[in-house]
C-alpha cells in the first residue's frame, strides 16, 4: 500500500498517468533547404526551382560570385537569389547557403545576403557559409562578431581567408606578436600586396598608403587605419555597404540604339507590348538595308524578334537570312535553356542564362546568346528580365 501511494504520488509530481503507458510519436523536421528563406519580396513564386537540378546550382552560384556580370544579368540574378523558395532535392546544404549569400554580397546586396544568414544555423561547422557571415559583419562594422566567427571556426581554419581575418582581428585585440605571426603564414600561403602593405601598418605603424575597398576585410582594415576612403572604387558588396538603399535596376541609354528602333526600344522601356507591325517593319528594314547599316540593324532586329512568341512567315523567313554571328555557349547549354524555358522552368532557366552570361564578362553575352536568353526567359515568365537583356543589347551595339 504504501508502495502504490508513493507510485500515485510521484506520478502526480511528475503530472503523468501512473498505470498508462502513452506512445508519442515523433516526427523528424526537414532540414531547412539553402532557399526557402526570403531576402526580400521579388514578385517570383514559390515554384521558382521546380524542376531544377541542384548540381546547376552549385555550378552557377560560385560563378555568379567570383566574375562579372553585366547589369542585366545581375539584376536577373539579385531577383532570383533574393527570392525564398522551397529548393530543388538537395540543397538542405550549409555550403550551398553559403554560395547563395556569396553571390549576393558579390552582386552588392549586403541586405539581401544578411536576410538569408540571419536564421542560418550551424555557422561554425562550414567554412564557405561562415566566410559569407564573416564578411557580412565587415560590410556592415560588426568586427566583433566576424571575430567571433573566425574563432568559433571549428573547419577549414587554415584556409587563407581565415588567417587574414584572424591576423587582424589578433591586432585589433592588441595580440601584436600573434597577429604578426599569423600575418607572415597568411602571406607565405598567398602573398597579397594589397592586404600585406595595409596589415604591415596596422602592425608596425608603417605608411599605409592608399585604402583598398576590394572586400570586408580591406573595408575593416582601411577603417582602422582611419583612412579617407573618399575617390576610391569600390567593389559592388563594399559599395552597398554605404548605402541603405537596395540595389538599383538598370537603365540602359535607348537613345544609343538609333532611330529606326527607338519606338521599339521605347515601348520596352516601359513595359508596353510591341507591336506586330513595328516588329515586321523593322525585320522588313534590317533585310533590305544597305551593306553598311545592314549588320547593327540586323543584329536589332533579331534582338527584338527575340521577344515575339509567334513571328509572321515573312518575318521568318527574312531572319533565317540574316547574318548575325554565332554566339559562344555552346550547344548543349543552348538546348538545356530552350528545354527549360518551354516547361516553364523559371529557375532553372534563370541559372542557365546566367552561367552564360558569367562567361561573357561584364559587356554581357554576344547577339545570338543575347536573344535565345532573351526568348527563354519570356517564355520562362521572366518578360521584366528579357527586356532588359534586350535593351542593354541594343544600347551596346555600336
Amino acid at each position: 500500500m504504501v508502495r502504490l501511494s508513493l507510485a500515485l504520488a510521484l506520478a502526480a509530481a511528475l503530472n503523468v498517468a501512473p498505470a498508462v503507458a502513452q506512445e508519442v510519436e515523433v516526427q523528424p523536421l526537414a532540414a531547412p533547404d539553402s532557399f526557402s528563406i526570403p531576402a526580400r519580396e521579388t514578385g517570383l513564386s514559390a515554384s521558382l526551382w521546380r524542376g531544377t537540378a541542384v548540381e546547376t546550382l552549385r555550378t552557377v552560384l560560385p560563378l555568379i560570385a567570383g566574375k562579372p556580370l553585366s547589369p542585366a544579368a545581375q539584376a536577373l540574378a539579385r531577383r532570383v537569389l533574393a527570392t525564398g523558395a522551397p529548393g530543388p532535392e538537395g540543397s538542405a546544404d550549409p555550403a550551398l547557403l553559403g554560395a547563395r549569400a556569396q553571390a549576393l554580397l558579390a552582386l552588392g546586396d549586403v541586405k539581401a545576403a544578411a536576410a538569408v544568414l540571419e536564421r542560418a544555423s550551424g555557422l561554425e561547422r562550414n567554412a564557405e557559409l561562415s566566410r559569407a557571415a564573416a564578411e557580412t559583419a565587415l560590410l556592415t562594422g560588426q568586427d566583433a562578431r566576424a571575430c567571433a566567427l573566425a574563432e568559433g571556426l571549428a573547419v577549414g581554419r587554415e584556409d587563407i581567408y581565415w588567417l587574414r581575418l584572424r591576423a587582424f582581428c589578433q591586432a585589433a585585440a592588441g595580440q601584436t606578436a600573434q597577429a604578426q605571426l599569423t600575418f607572415d603564414l597568411a602571406q607565405a600561403q598567398a602573398r597579397d600586396a594589397v592586404f600585406g602593405r595595409l596589415m604591415s601598418a596596422r602592425l608596425s605603424g608603417a605608411a599605409p598608403g592608399a585604402p583598398s575597398l576590394r572586400n570586408g576585410l580591406d573595408y575593416a582594415l582601411s577603417r582602422a587605419l582611419e583612412l579617407d576612403v573618399t575617390g576610391t572604387t569600390p567593389s559592388p558588396a563594399v559599395a552597398a555597404a554605404f548605402s541603405d538603399a537596395p540595389p538599383a535596376e538598370p537603365v540602359f541609354e535607348i537613345a544609343a540604339a538609333g532611330p529606326a528602333v527607338a519606338g521599339l526600344a521605347g515601348t520596352l522601356a516601359t513595359g508596353d507590348a510591341l507591336s506586330d507591325d513595328g516588329v515586321s517593319a523593322l525585320i522588313a528594314a534590317a533585310a533590305e538595308a544597305d551593306a553598311k547599316s545592314r549588320p547593327r540593324l540586323q543584329s536589332q532586329a533579331v534582338l527584338i524578334a527575340a521577344l515575339k512568341p509567334e513571328l509572321t512567315p515573312a518575318d521568318r523567313r527574312r531572319l533565317a537570312g540574316f547574318a548575325v554571328a554565332e554566339g559562344k555557349a555552346p550547344a548543349g547549354r543552348s538546348l538545356a535553356l530552350a528545354d527549360a524555358a518551354q516547361r516553364g522552368l523559371a529557375g532553372e532557366t534563370a541559372l542557365l542564362a546566367l552561367w552564360t552570361a558569367a562567361e561573357s564578362g561584364a559587356a554581357g553575352p554576344a547577339v545570338a546568346d543575347r536573344a535565345r536568353i532573351a526568348r527563354a526567359l519570356a517564355a520562362a515568365g521572366l518578360m521584366a528580365d528579357a527586356r532588359a537583356f534586350v535593351l542593354e543589347g541594343l544600347a551596346g551595339l555600336k
